[in-house]
């Protein structure tokens, strides 16, 4: 429930206040909404095998849910990087602000991570269930994770095995990047800064972004770019809490 209250709350509130009509809320109600979206892919069903006798989870709900997951999971990663291009472009050329960062820029910005995120999860998806699973179907997850699922497949997994290492390596490292260069940007504008009650309301808008970067980074991380022989799910289901 806070989940979806805050979200939501969230992006009503960007919504209905002319004040809050600027890039950076524009990008903040985007990213609510995809924590919104891959929570409520995860959450609700989590939930209730809590409270039933045998966890089952329906092969074609299981589909969908890995396929919304990750989905929303690749979209938040371009949209902190989109984030972090924002708050430089704010302190680092606040004249030309508004210039560049248009309305046309920032939905840009937002569309190509939704379209080239709904790629992906239908890719990973479609090449997950297209092969066939047998045996002892246990998902050692509380949610269909595309690495848990490998585990069940009869089949040789190395071709999806290698997609899923790529689509990670690539959306992980380049938005990471973008994220690192900005920064990097940043704090030298930052320390150049003479005004001590500047260098400090710089630091502020940018230290909660900063601390997710790091949260959900730090996770994905530890979760997608393991060697296969490093891998123990019952780690993997502590990193996805956070």
């Amino acid at each position: 429930m806070s989940t979806l209250v805050g979200n939501l709350g969230m992006i009503i509130l960007i919504k209905v206040d002319h004040r809050l009509q600027t890039p950076m809320y524009f990008f903040l109600k985007h990213l609510a909404l995809t924590d919104l979206g891959y929570s409520t892919a995860v959450g609700p069903k989590m939930l209730v095998n809590f409270v039933v006798d045998q966890n089952m989870i329906n092969y074609y709900f299981c589909a969908t849910q890995l396929a919304f997951f990750l989905f929303f999971i690749s979209c938040e990663l371009f949209i902190l990087s989109a984030m972090a291009y924002d708050r430089y472009m704010a302190i680092c050329n606040p004249l030309l602000y508004m210039v560049i960062m248009s309305q046309r820029v920032c939905l840009l910005l937002v569309a190509i991570p939704y379209l080239y995120s709904t790629f992906l999860s239908l890719l990973i998806t479609i090449k997950i269930f297209t092969l066939p699973f047998c045996g002892y179907n246990v998902i050692s997850h509380f949610y269909c994770d595309s690495l848990p699922l490998l585990s069940l497949l009869c089949s040789n997994t190395h071709e999806i095995e290698v997609i899923i290492l790529v689509f990670a390596a690539f959306d992980l490292i380049s938005s990471l990047l973008i994220i690192l260069v900005s920064y990097l940007l940043i704090l030298i504008t930052i320390l150049r800064m003479k005004s001590a009650e500047g260098r400090r309301k710089s630091f502020s808008t940018c230290g909660s972004h900063l601390t997710v970067v790091i949260v959900f980074y730090g996770t994905l991380i530890f979760i997608y770019l393991q060697p296969n022989s490093g891998h123990y799910f019952d780690t993997d289901k502590l990193a996805s809490v956070f």
